[in-house]
């Protein structure tokens, strides 16, 4: 072989190596292309893996001309370490009705081009027939030759929770703003981040107005600085508070309020937060302090009604009892103020009472206990005292309070006094009830004894309580049976020296109790109101008894007959009056009507009105028992009347009291100053007479000239009597022994110093 041939052979092998040298260069960069391929492959799978396990979401790739959806996603149960991807080819995929056209509408917007991505939320049907949530975002990743897309792929997520969770969100927010209670949400500082409307509502802040600022923005004056400071302390270590607490509004105002506050960790690990549910109870307070005001007061005077005088009167026994001390209670009831109540009318007679609570208290002092029991009564408690003297100093002293007239509302006056009932403890009793029932005997036993006076209790009351009950039974039946009858009691002029007039006094014989002192039966006829009825027999009996005299040839004598109250002041008196006059034929200067001055001046205008009606129809009218009560001289002088007859305390100690001698004197001169008759009652001696005669009294009427006697006895004294028996002793049918003045009167006539 030539070395040519050598030489070429040698280049084809040279060429050959290098050629197989750069194949095995390329065939290794190739493969190691491929390795790195491969693994980023797998990275990119795994990152894939990673990413839906991460995220709770799954691929979706679905083809539109097969109607296929592929799904793919990783359990999100599986480690990390080792993914499960799991996918599934759906031939039938299933979207809720409801949703289905909302997911057409959107996936048509999306292919036509109008929205970049398709983007739905809506309700599929999973594996287990369960309708889950799922937020579903892609967009179109292959088209046909046709220009047509052929393929949309993306991911969805289960959304059932989120969706219930903010369904939950919406509702709480829809009932917060609905609320009527005032809800707030503070950071870890007491600094406002939420409030809902109630709370503006309640507050007058708006929710610009308090973000951000602190909760002691709504701080009342009412509590100091440590009583918040204390309350958001004890949040702060036991995470929750309830109670109540005054609050402040925007506007100043002041509000109670019940709060209920409680501390909860934030959404995503924030720092604690503190809610707080405020509601306003200032209303609801008002009204159970307004129950329970009406249920211990007495909304009229503003006094403790009786429940709460019970309590309290409990609690002073026990005092009493461990101090070893004495309780008075006194038990004050208004004399006749139901006849002013029924006169003046029932407005009238609350201004009264509220009138009569404020002297009372006034009277007794802000320390002790007065109560309203109902109606016109009230009660007194009485604590501390040394011995039973102490409460009649007291009783006393409110008798005379009561002296004064009350003025009302609108400056008009009204003069009532008291009857005043008392019982001691432990004298009397134990126990409240037993307290206030003794006391309210006592009472009646001061109505008994003429009223505007005070009675301490005994047990003797119990057998005047009983005789009471019975004698009150035992007044129904008097006129049926015929048990009244009339005495009579002359009147002798000292000017003319003659009898000019009589007096018509009751009695009443029962058949069971025998005969019964008018002062025990006429407050009992006025308490039942038969005293109506009576007065009418009494007026029409006097004018038919006097009628007959005067057919006997008496013709210049009068018949004074007793007026009640009640008979004044109920109905129309003024026709009673005019009836009796009518049907006895008596005329009408022939009867004059006697009414105590209490009576006048307890409601001097409405009766000057209806004493001058009788005073047009030609009765004379005179007050009885002058001076014994408070008397205005300017009602006085308005008032129609044509006599005044002095009462008989001031006529007993004429000449031996100077008091007693001034008064008369003075009265009989005013009196002749207004062109009034004078009358003096109970003259039981000739020193007495003298006296009156010497001071031009114009009348006078007692146990010196003549007792009171039936109406047969009355008019033969009459026709006997000779004016020379004065300046010889007491003569004819007078008294014999000096008894004192009868207290007997027609209805009007229990007074408090008849016996």
């Amino acid at each position: 072989m030539s070395d040519s041939v050598e030489l070429q052979l040698f280049a084809s092998l040279a060429l050959a190596g290098v050629l197989g040298a750069v194949l095995l260069f390329v065939w290794s960069r190739r493969v190691r292309g491929d390795k790195r391929h491969t693994a980023q492959l797998r990275e990119r799978e795994d990152r894939l893996k990673l990413a839906l396990w991460a995220s709770s979401e799954q691929y979706w790739d679905y083809d539109l001309k097969t109607r296929h959806m592929r799904r793919t996603w990783v359990d999100s149960r599986s480690n990390r370490s080792d993914l499960q991807v799991m996918s599934t080819t759906e031939s039938d995929h299933r979207i809720h009705h409801d949703d289905l056209p909302q997911v057409e509408a959107k996936l048509r917007a999306h292919l036509r081009g109008e929205a970049e991505f398709f983007i739905s939320e809506h309700r599929i049907l999973d594996p287990r027939g369960e309708w889950l949530w799922v937020r579903a975002r892609g967009r179109a990743v292959e088209s046909g030759p046709d220009g047509k897309v052929r393929r949309i792929a993306g991911t969805a997520r289960d959304i059932t929770k989120v969706r219930q969770a903010e369904r939950e969100r919406r509702i709480a927010i829809a009932v917060l703003r609905s609320m009527n209670e005032s809800v707030a949400v503070l950071d870890r500082d007491f600094n406002f981040i939420s409030i809902n409307p109630a709370f503006t509502r309640t507050t007058g802040y708006s929710e610009r107005e308090v973000i951000g600022q602190s909760a002691s923005l709504l701080d009342s004056t009412q509590h100091d600085v440590a009583f918040y400071n204390r309350i958001r302390q004890k949040l702060v270590t036991e995470g929750h508070w309830a109670g109540e607490m005054w609050q402040r509004r925007k506007n100043g105002q002041e509000f109670l309020c019940s709060i209920e506050s409680s501390s909860t960790e934030g959404i995503y690990g924030e720092h604690r937060l503190y809610i707080a549910v405020i509601t306003d109870i200032t209303q609801q307070k008002r009204a159970e302090q307004k129950l329970r005001y009406l249920a211990n007061f007495d909304t009229l005077t503003n006094l403790p009604n009786r429940a709460m005088l019970s309590e309290r009167l409990s609690r002073a026994i026990v005092r009493a009892r461990r101090q070893n001390h004495r309780i008075a209670v006194l038990f004050l009831d208004l004399d006749r103020f139901k006849d002013i109540n029924d006169s003046l009318g029932h407005t009238a007679g609350d201004r009264i009472l509220r009138a009569a609570a404020m002297r009372l208290q006034e009277t007794v002092g802000e320390h002790q206990t007065v109560a309203r029991l109902g109606g016109d009564e009230f009660t007194v408690v009485l604590e501390n005292l040394d011995q039973p003297a102490d409460a009649d100093k007291i009783a006393r002293e409110i008798i005379m309070a009561f002296e004064a007239p009350l003025v009302l509302d609108d400056r008009q006056e009204v003069v009532i006094s008291p009857s005043i009932g008392i019982s001691l403890y432990p004298d009397h009793g134990q126990v409240p009830t037993e307290l206030l029932k003794q006391a309210d005997t006592a009472m009646y036993q001061a109505k008994a004894a003429g009223r505007r006076t005070f009675v301490r209790y005994d047990d003797s009351m119990e057998i005047a309580n009983r005789r009471r009950a019975q004698l009150s039974s035992a007044l129904h039946k008097v006129l049926d049976r015929g048990e009244l009858r009339l005495v009579f009691q002359p009147r002798l002029s000292l000017t003319t020296r003659r009898i000019t007039g009589v007096e018509a006094l009751l009695r009443w014989t029962s058949e069971e109790y025998g005969e019964i002192p008018p002062i025990q039966f006429i407050p009992l006829a006025e308490e039942s109101g038969l005293i109506l009825e009576i007065g009418e027999w009494v007026l029409l009996d006097a004018c038919r008894t006097l009628q007959r005299w005067r057919q006997a040839g008496m013709t210049d004598l009068t018949v004074a007959v007793n007026v009640s109250v009640l008979q004044l002041l109920r109905g129309d008196f003024s026709e009673s009056v005019r009836k009796a006059l009518t049907e006895t034929g008596l005329p009408p200067h022939a009867l004059e009507l006697e009414l105590t001055e209490s009576v006048l001046m307890a409601n001097a205008e409405q009766t000057a009105a209806k004493l001058q009606a009788l005073r047009e129809m030609g009765v004379s009218l005179a007050i009885d028992d002058f001076g014994t009560g408070y008397s205005s001289l300017a009602y006085l002088k308005r008032l129609p009347i044509t006599t005044l007859k002095i009462d008989k305390t001031f006529i007993t100690d004429l000449n031996r009291d100077p008091d007693d001698t001034a008064i008369t004197t003075t009265v009989i001169t005013m009196a002749h100053s207004l062109g009034l008759t004078v009358v003096a009652e109970g003259v039981e001696s000739e020193t007495q007479l003298r006296f009156l005669d010497h001071f031009r009294c114009d009348e006078i009427q007692g146990h010196w000239l003549s007792r009171p006697v039936d109406p047969e006895s009355c008019l033969r004294f009459i026709r006997e009597w000779s004016p020379a028996a004065i300046g010889h002793g007491m003569i004819g049918h007078g008294a014999t022994g000096g008894m004192p003045d009868d207290p007997a009167r027609t209805p009007a006539a229990a007074r408090d110093d008849r016996a």
